[in-house]
């Protein structure tokens, strides 16, 4: 994507100008500094990416503010969407006895690399189908079907198939 002439001067100027302030509207929000560090980083690329889109003067630190807000917002929902797959992890585990975390490490461990790559994508880097697509180099499609494939081979090598349980209960839906 081509910027205008003057677009770094500008993005330079706009991230002099309101940088402090943006630091300490999420530095306020977050848990830890590298939870700040990551709403300016993708604060300050949304900025660059839109640059033309950035308003002139005392308006463009509302707009970063803005952009900051929807940042967190996502930041949060990933916590919670993980923080929710440990639990259905460990609930998943639990059957298995005291070592059940060992259980599924253990099943995670035995998958081919393809299916553990693929997981891994879903819930540890929290990507969409289209979005673990592009990483893997295939479509939308292929990917979603990769993915479903190895939760239904998962499921298995922790033995909720045999139970009656679908890889549904791997998404965190009810049966």
């Amino acid at each position: 994507m081509a910027h205008p002439p003057g677009a770094r001067d500008r993005f330079e100027a706009i991230y002099d100008a309101h940088y402090p302030a943006i630091h300490q509207y999420a530095a306020r929000r977050t848990d830890s500094p590298d939870d700040t560090a990551d709403v300016l980083s993708e604060t300050f690329l949304t900025a660059w990416r839109r640059i033309a889109d950035v308003p002139e003067g005392d308006a463009a630190r509302l707009w970063l503010y803005g952009v900051a807000r929807r940042v967190l917002a996502n930041q949060r929902r990933g916590h919670s969407r993980r923080a929710g797959l440990a639990e259905r992890l460990k609930d998943a585990a639990r059957p298995a006895g005291p070592d059940g975390l060992d259980h599924v490490r253990e099943a995670f461990g035995d998958l081919p690399d393809r299916d553990r790559e693929v997981l891994a994508l879903a819930f540890w880097e929290d990507l969409t189908g289209p979005e673990i697509g592009k990483v893997l180099g295939c479509t939308a499609t292929a990917a979603r079907i990769r993915l479903h494939r190895a939760r239904r081979r998962l499921a298995k090598a922790l033995g909720l198939a045999e139970k009656g349980r679908t890889t549904a209960e791997l998404r965190g839906e009810s049966l």
